[in-house]
């Protein structure tokens, strides 16, 4: 059973902040939590009509198996990432662990 960690971020109050610290600091933090097989790191598009959707960005965390996961997330550097996910996110964060159907 493969295990994925879906971040949501909601919109920002600064987006440029954001952008700044997501890129700069929080991806690399992302990266060092152990036992991570893969990471991907998305953009919501805005609405066609160019306002805000409800979620900013996205980041899936992939892990071999739910334990695996938990204890990733419970590292120093699985809770160095997730710390810095809840100041970075101004607009709000929400964090998804799920069993991804093979």
């Amino acid at each position: 059973m493969s295990v994925k960690l879906t971040v949501v971020y909601d919109n920002p109050t600064d987006p440029a902040a954001f952008e700044k610290h997501y890129e700069g600091v929080h991806k690399a933090l992302a990266m060092k939590v152990p036992n991570l097989q893969r990471a991907e790191f998305a953009k919501v598009f805005p609405k066609e009509d160019g306002s805000a959707t409800p979620a900013y960005r996205t980041a899936d965390l992939y892990f071999a198996d739910y334990a695996t996961a938990c204890s990733a997330l419970a590292s120093e550097a699985g809770q160095a990432a997730a710390g810095d996910a809840i100041t970075l996110a101004t607009g709000g964060v929400k964090f998804l662990l799920s069993d991804i159907d093979d």
